[in-house]
């Protein structure tokens, strides 16, 4: 029965099955009060401020992470062509993002230089790490690259659909991840991660899960540690 199980999950799609499963761990990841409150307009800008600042500081971790799963690509993937060219645009994009958030710390009045990682962010940062290992499966770290990108884009795009009141200072930062063209960069991991679980094994599909799992904790405890900043 259970073999059966897992054949049908692997049919629907892995990534989908898990979401369904978890459907209130991701709904609490991507429709938290804070990412509300950008929605509805009553966004406190200090809480805003926090977030740009620790976000800076999780983004230049989260290259390495990134660089790490192009490697395990090269050597574990059964379509490494297609999946290198595939997280490269993911690598690509990052240097672009950490100038933009200097620019938008200047905006601000932010000194990024004078940021310290608040624990959440450290825990985080400490996740990103443990998955660089070279024993962390090709599917785990990918799935873990894939919930990270998925989340910011269901979060934001939710604050930039019809009849929010995103405030204007904030309307670029939602755009960033927000925005049709991103969306389409998720699916083509979540569609690598779906091809790879085909491949499998049980034990190798139960990790993928518990990372999805403690990717969707970590980014509520992100959230929670910028709203309650103020």
């Amino acid at each position: 029965m259970q073999e059966k199980e897992v054949a049908e999950e692997k049919k629907i799609g892995m990534t989908e099955t898990w979401l369904r499963k978890h459907r209130l761990q991701f709904i609490g990841a991507t429709r938290h009060p804070m990412l509300k409150s950008i929605r509805d307009g009553t966004i406190n800008l200090a809480s805003f401020k926090t977030w740009l600042a620790q976000d800076y500081l999780f983004v230049r971790a989260f290259g390495p992470f990134v660089a790490s799963v192009l490697t395990k690509a090269r050597k574990e993937s059964d379509d490494s062509a297609h999946d290198i060219e595939v997280i490269s645009r993911g690598m690509a994009s990052l240097e672009d993002e950490i100038l933009w958030f200097k620019k938008e710390a200047d905006k601000w009045g932010i000194s990024l230089s004078n940021t310290v990682p608040q624990q959440a962010n450290t825990n985080y940062i400490g996740f990103l790490e443990n998955l660089r290992n070279e024993n962390v499966e090709y599917i785990v770290a990918m799935t873990a690259f894939w919930a990270i990108e998925t989340v910011y884009h269901e979060s934001f795009s939710h604050c930039l659909e019809e009849g929010s009141k995103t405030p204007e200072e904030v309307k670029e930062t939602c755009a960033r991840w927000g925005n049709e063209g991103f969306g389409q960069y998720c699916q083509s991991l979540q569609n690598i991660v779906n091809r790879c679980s085909q491949k499998a094994s049980d034990d190798e599909l139960k990790q993928a899960e518990l990372v999805l799992l403690r990717v969707l904790e970590l980014e509520v405890e992100f959230w929670n540690m910028c709203y309650a900043s103020v």
